[in-house]
């Protein structure tokens, strides 16, 4: 398996490489200039991706992107007659036929480009096309178009994220970027509620169907939320917004009795702009894997212990979202949107667990099954307004937004003791009941103020406050079997409380001289968690509060220099905070796996981030290229701990503060265009991780190197059939108290459209050879852990898609595009 990686790592290598020296040559002295804009408001576009097509080859000849004010120059063109193309994320692409450029007129300035919000089904509807750009780079993020990945159709949104560059889900659905857990994810720029904000059961319950693009900001600016060891990943929906009445229907049909729905509406014309969206999953996960315990030093009689583990989980979900944006002015927007969200999850899990002597003679051989049945909802409403003034650029925003959400579980745990020392015995079960309930509510109040400063400066500032109320309480009880009633257990009965606030303020300053820009930012937040956790003593509920605050300056710098030949090079440095959340501070304890308890710390301290970052980009003809070397030093570093066994064999796994991390990587990006029905994203990153020694907890210092990559292959073929194969290989890695093991997957999908172009029918296989393994083992305070799980498994999803409506905000019939006239894809304006 890792020499067929290896294989394929070093072809894609040499592909790029090959490329870039075909590619690199200057074939003339033609140019081509403009000035790209939003359509609607006049906005400069930053980062807009060009290029140039061959009117008779249909090969792309040049590429370029717009700068930072929306500047385009396209240089090195050779004579001929050309196609010219220019696209961004959420834009139509907008296209000018017949561009010539002769030995006399060597130079095109287009003018300004206004382009319009986009029309959803102009990429297949053109006859001459470039596939459209999967990677739009920003001064500090970088965004991925999503919306036409093959291989998670029908998925989630945790599927959906292992095809990004950079980032990775563990057999839990955690998120990672850049190898690094401490990432923040936002869904439309918030926070969700959704299962109480975890994470993966939020990724789990959106359809990939309903996201548009992902943006990664992995060193953010001062304007952005502080929050985030290795940086923020921004899941922005599908907000439909189209010209006239349209809409859309996806039906997804997959093995294991999954299935899928998505449909959405939208009317918009020159006042308002109406749009909405329903989505349906049920999705069965089936899972398993062991976990052998080896004791040594071992003070009592068990000295292994095996656990095998096989369990399914059902997953169902309603995601209804919606909303309006009006026109009060020309330059007033006054928008208010709304998303609703209901879930159930049925996990049953079945246990086998032996404990074994020195001689592996048996000592208790039990079998035990889990069952939890998870219910919740939650809401969101939005309130934003936009003031735009008669200096262009000068804006002002303001949002305000409250959600409210509840999560339910329903434990039982049912454990049958069948050997003792190898004799059979007839136990009665033991029965253990856990009723959770949690509730959650947020408030987000936000304003933003951008001024102009000169030609190509601008001043920002803005204040944000969040406030986040949980509340959170168990109630368990065990089954007498003499009484034949369920008495309190009172040791995990209790309660626990918090409330979590951040207001902040910050400034940015931005401006360039000549080709080298600058921008220096300086955000200050105070930060405060108040909890109060309920325990029995005695049999007397007794509170206790605990409180950690703080207030920090966070400064961030990004500097910028271009040079010749459509490359560039930027360095930046913020400070950022990991704030610990979730079940993280949560000091319940977990007791669904009988060998290994899990609780939270509420004591536990912000990591404190220092991110340096130096990048370097060059656009080719057929070659995109982002690089990366990039330093990250975290004090106080959030890692969960496993204690020493108590005489029944059994650890505890708690977040605690450590001392130091340091982490230091290079990262590779590469979009490259091999030929016109191929072309393909390659992803590496190499990064090296030392983690301080702490022996209060048993750890020792560790380091290790480590690295992952991806490759997504996409393929046109005849009779209107598109192929997406995508690779990925993450090696081992190091950890506190241990190494994480390698691990390799591959996905493909194919898409056929249909020749009315508004209907399709795709097909796509995750995990084909059913090789994505999560493995670990860990070796501290006196015990050998050796764990494995199977991920969801070979999934395979069937989904016909159709598109109807129609713009009935065109242009007026009898007018006729021209050379000189910029149109759309779909149509000319």
């Amino acid at each position: 398996m890792k020499n067929n990686v290896y294989k394929v790592l070093f072809l894609t290598l040499a592909i790029c490489i090959t490329t870039v020296k075909l590619n690199a040559q200057t074939t003339a002295e033609g140019k081509i200039t403009a000035k790209v804009v939003d359509a609607q408001n006049n906005e400069t576009i930053p980062f807009a991706n060009a290029i140039l097509i061959d009117r008779k080859t249909k090969a792309v000849v040049k590429g370029a992107q717009t700068d930072a004010n929306g500047n385009l120059v396209m240089t090195g063109l050779p004579i001929g007659v050309f196609s010219f193309k220019i696209s961004y994320v959420g834009f139509q692409t907008m296209v000018r036929d017949s561009v010539s450029i002769t030995a006399t007129q060597k130079e095109v300035n287009f003018g300004t480009i206004k382009m319009k919000g986009a029309k959803g089904t102009a990429l297949n509807e053109v006859t001459i096309s470039a596939p459209k750009s999967t990677i739009q780079m920003g001064i500090d993020k970088k965004i991925f178009s999503v919306d036409q990945s093959l291989v998670s159709e029908g998925g989630s949104a945790s599927d959906l994220l292992q095809n990004v560059p950079s980032v990775q889900t563990d057999i839990e659905g955690n998120v990672s970027l850049r190898g690094s857990s401490g990432v923040r994810v936002l869904i439309d720029g918030k926070p969700s509620l959704i299962a109480g904000g975890n994470v993966a059961q939020i990724l789990q319950s959106i359809p990939a169907s309903s996201i548009e693009s992902v943006e990664l900001i992995t060193n953010p600016s001062a304007k952005y939320d502080a929050e985030g060891q290795s940086g923020i990943i921004n899941i922005v929906l599908k907000k439909n917004k189209k010209l006239g009445f349209n809409g859309s229907v996806a039906l997804t049909a997959g093995n294991r009795d999954s299935y899928n729905a998505n449909t959405n509406l939208s009317f918009q014309n020159s006042k308002v702009n109406i749009f909405g969206n329903y989505s349906y999953r049920y999705g069965n996960r089936p899972g398993g894997g062991y976990s052998n315990i080896t004791y040594l030093n071992s003070t009592f009689p068990t000295v292994f212990a095996n656990q095998n583990t096989d369990s399914k989980s059902l997953d169902k979900g309603h995601n209804v979202k919606a909303g309006i944006d009006y026109y009060l002015a020309e330059k007033s927007v006054l928008s208010f949107s709304g998303g609703f969200n209901i879930r159930d999850n049925d996990r049953n899990e079945l246990l086998s667990i032996d404990k074994l002597g020195q001689q592996s003679n048996p000592l208790e051989l039990s079998r035990r099954n889990n069952s939890n049945i998870g219910t919740g909802g939650s809401y969101d409403l939005n309130l934003d307004f936009s003031q735009k003034f008669k200096k262009p650029k000068e804006e002002l925003t303001f949002n305000f937004s409250f959600s409210e959400g509840d999560n339910d579980n329903y434990q039982i745990y049912n454990t049958y003791i069948y050997n003792i020392d190898g004799n059979d015995v007839n136990n009665l079960p033991d029965i253990q009941r856990n009723d959770g309930t949690g509730f959650n509510r947020n408030y987000n109040i936000q304003a933003d103020y951008t001024l102009p400063v000169g030609k190509v400066g601008k001043i920002e500032a803005g204040y944000r406050s969040q406030i986040r109320f949980s509340e959170n309480s168990t109630l368990s009880d065990n089954f007498n079997n003499i009484t034949g009633n369920y008495d309190v257990n009172y040791a995990l009965t209790n309660e626990f409380n918090s409330k979590d606030e951040v207001h902040a303020l910050y400034l940015n300053y931005q401006n360039q001289i000549n080709n080298f820009g600058y921008q220096l930012g300086l955000r200050a937040e105070d930060a405060a968690l108040n909890t109060r956790l309920g325990v029995y003593e005695a049999n007397q509920l007794v509170y206790s509060p605990g409180k950690v605050d703080y207030t920090r300056l966070y400064p961030s710098v990004f500097l910028t220099q271009k040079f010749a030949g459509e490359q560039q090079i930027q360095a930046s440095y913020s400070r950022r905070v990991n704030r610990p959340r979730g079940w993280d501070t949560n000091p319940f304890l977990d007791v669904s796996d009988p060998l290994n308890y899990r609780r939270g710390n509420p004591n536990l301290k912000p990591e404190d981030v220092h991110a340096f970052e130096l990048g370097y980009s060059k656009y080719w003809t057929k070659v995109t290229l982002t690089s990366s070397v990039y330093v990250r030093q975290t004090n106080d570093v959030i890692q969960r701990v496993r204690t020493e066994p108590d005489e029944n064999g059994i650890t505890i796994t708690t977040p605690q503060n450590l001392t130091k991390n340091l982490s230091s990587g290079l990262e590779l990006i590469a979009r490259v265009d091999v030929a016109k029905p191929w072309n393909f994203t390659g992803n590496v990153n190499l990064y090296q991780s030392k983690i301080e020694g702490v022996p209060a907890f048993g750890i020792v210092e560790n380091s290790g190197f480590s690295w992952n990559a991806n490759l997504t292959n996409n393929f046109v073929l005849p009779y209107a059939v598109t192929l997406q194969v995508k690779a990925d290989y993450r090696a081992a890695e190091v950890m506190a108290q241990g190494k994480r093991n390698a691990m390799f997957g591959l996905d493909a999908g194919a898409k056929y459209d249909f020749k009315n172009k508004k209907s399709s029918l795709s097909l796509n296989i995750r995990d084909v050879f059913n090789s994505r393994r999560w493995s670990m083992t860990t070796e501290a305070n006196n015990t050998i852990v050796d764990f494995r799980r199977m991920m969801q498994g070979t999934m395979a999803n069937l989904t016909y898609s159709y598109r109807f409506g129609k713009s009935d905000f065109g242009p007026k019939k009898g007018k006729k595009p021209d050379q000189q006239e910029m149109r759309s894809d779909e149509e000319s304006f």
